[in-house]
């Protein structure tokens, strides 16, 4: 099942209807988006596939409220891909431990996990609650 009846894609060009439809065939269904299928953005605005503009009050649940493709983010982003693009926490890097302590001494926490998803999160809440159960409550390890 799509994630907008027909009758609210009725308005819609066959091209925004045709890249809804991709989506509702080979996406998983885990919102219910409006019926616009955007393509690029600048400032407070975003333009659709055909062109229109709109305004975005929504600023992708607050992630973008600075704007779309702000230039100091694109020139911060620019720069450091072009020096190390990502590095997997399998290995040590030469920013993490200094934004650690910035952070931790800033707002007077013991430890800091950056992050940015929800997975990471859930992971570090269990973690936190079997070390909780092991230090606390004398639970025996595995």
């Amino acid at each position: 099942m799509g994630s907008n009846s027909d009758a609210e894609r009725a308005h819609l060009s066959q091209k925004q209807r045709a890249l809804m439809a991709l989506e509702d065939a080979h996406g998983a269904n885990n919102y219910h988006p409006l019926p616009v299928v955007l393509a690029k953005g600048k400032d407070t605005k975003v333009w659709d596939v055909d062109g229109k503009e709109y305004y975005d009050f929504l600023s992708a649940y607050s992630a973008v409220n600075q704007g779309h493709c702000h230039p100091k983010i694109l020139a911060a982003m620019n720069e450091q891909a072009q020096t190390l693009t990502l590095s997997s926490r399998a290995f040590h890097n030469d920013v993490l431990g200094p934004y650690c302590k910035f952070v931790t001494e800033y707002f007077g926490y013991e430890r800091v996990l950056p992050m940015n998803t929800g997975v990471e999160g859930g992971e570090t809440a269990i973690k936190l609650a079997r070390r909780w159960g092991y230090d606390v409550k004398g639970i025996e390890k595995d």
